[in-house]
């Protein structure tokens, strides 16, 4: 059984959950690490490739960043994010790319079954969450996407760099006014929050790649690269031209 840290940071500001992302990426003596995070105001993330002219409802989320990872704009609020730092050398990422979205993607699903759902790959099949023109992740899908419904429910995407991976993800909760239409999770007397889906997402892990979680803090050194690194989510130059 492997030891990994489980950190978690709800209600983080958005230049922090970047910048720690950032930091874990750069942090090659870490642990292999799951984060489990939330946003504080509601936040829309541009993929690394997107400018604001992709996402014509930017201006309706409280703040904005760009993430580190490809993909399409989401808005966190009404959801899990989750992160996953670790070498590519690492049994779930090494081989095809492909492959690693398959494994942490079979993880996911595990956990989402304790919350009522059945999750599965989309496959071949169009999403009725799927549309155009608005930049959204999770209006666009790809065949290894986690659907239930007829509709998207969880986005990811990796950055990889210097033998290392951050695997973003976000698993919806709820719709919001720039996510309509997209999977969420049923409510069962009161609608499941991050904490309940974490725990679940955290045991499913657990399971899936038998992991011990130990809860922890980021070190010193990880939170200062993390400052300094958020400085640059919150520079309106910066979301516009990295």
């Amino acid at each position: 059984m492997e030891s990994w840290r489980l950190v978690v940071t709800w209600g983080a500001d958005p230049s922090f959950n970047m910048g720690l992302d950032e930091a874990l990426l750069e942090a090659a003596e870490a642990p292999p690490t799951l984060r489990l995070y939330s946003w504080s105001p509601d936040t829309l993330s541009l993929g690394y490739f997107q400018s604001l002219a992709d996402v014509p409802g930017h201006d309706r989320a409280r703040a904005l960043v760009r993430r580190i990872t490809g993909g399409g704009a989401i808005h966190h609020v009404r959801e899990l994010t989750f992160s996953i730092a670790t070498s590519l050398d690492h049994p779930i990422y090494r081989g095809p790319v492909a492959e690693s979205y398959a494994r942490v993607h079979a993880a996911i699903a595990e956990a989402l079954r304790g919350a009522g759902v059945e999750a599965t790959p989309r496959g071949t099949t169009p999403l009725d969450s799927d549309r155009a023109g608005t930049g959204m992740c999770f209006h666009t899908s790809t065949p290894l996407d986690l659907a239930w419904a007829g509709r998207k429910g969880v986005g990811s995407a990796q950055r990889r760099k210097h033998g290392r991976v951050v695997h973003h993800g976000s698993i919806k909760l709820g719709d919001s006014v720039l996510e309509t239409g997209v999977a969420t999770l049923p409510g069962r007397g009161t609608n499941p929050g991050p904490a309940e889906i974490g725990t679940l997402l955290t045991e499913a892990m657990a399971k899936h790649f038998d992991l011990a979680f130990e809860r922890a803090v980021p070190d010193a050194v990880e939170r200062g690269r993390a400052r300094q690194l958020g400085v640059r989510y919150i520079d309106p130059a910066f979301v516009r031209s990295r």
